[in-house]
């Protein structure tokens, strides 16, 4: 279960977006950039649907869906305006993965539950690290497992926006709690798949 594997389905989809922002000059860094301002905006907003009022549990998730897009879009751009490189993939998956830990904080801190966020990050972080890592020991990268990041990313703008018309507790927890245990749980089922697969590749 990876969503990852349908990118290339979407580029059609891409196209009025990525003429668009190289009309106005943007760089795919600058999408880049872009998309993590989206995710810093999503931790905010779910720590305010948590603590204060939880319609604003629709403009996270909303913000989340937007992080998601430009994280497809900046690679698009880069391919249109020929400047694919090194240093801007570099540059993406250091802000996917700041992206990550600070939508997950914003989740935890608006529950004030931060045995869960830190479960739930370091589940998502190793996912990541495993994804690349098999790559640095020479093998494609990995994006399998049961989640990925475009997975992930979909779940948490679908929980988010049925926060709102959800609320209280089940079973003890929010269903913004009950998602910080299932990105724990198969975070690091994720990442245990990777390895696993990385080791078999190896061996």
């Amino acid at each position: 279960m990876t969503l990852d594997k349908f990118r290339p389905y979407v580029s059609r989809f891409l196209d009025p977006f990525v003429k668009g922002f190289d009309r106005a000059g943007l760089t795919p860094n600058g999408v880049s950039v872009l998309a993590f301002g989206m995710a810093v905006l999503a931790a905010v907003g779910f720590f305010l649907g948590g603590r204060a009022d939880p319609i604003w549990y629709v403009a996270a998730a909303t913000l989340v869906f937007l992080n998601g897009w430009l994280d497809i879009v900046d690679g698009a751009l880069a391919r249109r305006q020929d400047v694919a490189s090194a240093a801007g993939d570099l540059l993406d998956h250091v802000l996917d993965r700041y992206a990550d830990i600070v939508i997950i904080g914003g989740l935890a801190a608006g529950v004030a539950d931060y045995l869960l966020g830190f479960l739930a990050v370091t589940g998502v972080v190793l996912t990541s690290y495993l994804g690349t890592q098999a790559q640095a020991v020479g093998l494609d990268r990995v994006y399998g497992g049961l989640v990925g990041r475009a997975d992930r990313l979909a779940i948490i703008g679908i929980v988010g926006f049925l926060a709102y018309p959800i609320p209280g507790e089940y079973g003890g927890l929010t269903l913004i709690g009950w998602l910080l245990v299932f990105l724990a749980a198969v975070g690091h089922l994720t990442a245990l798949q990777r390895f696993a697969y990385a080791w078999s590749a190896l061996d």
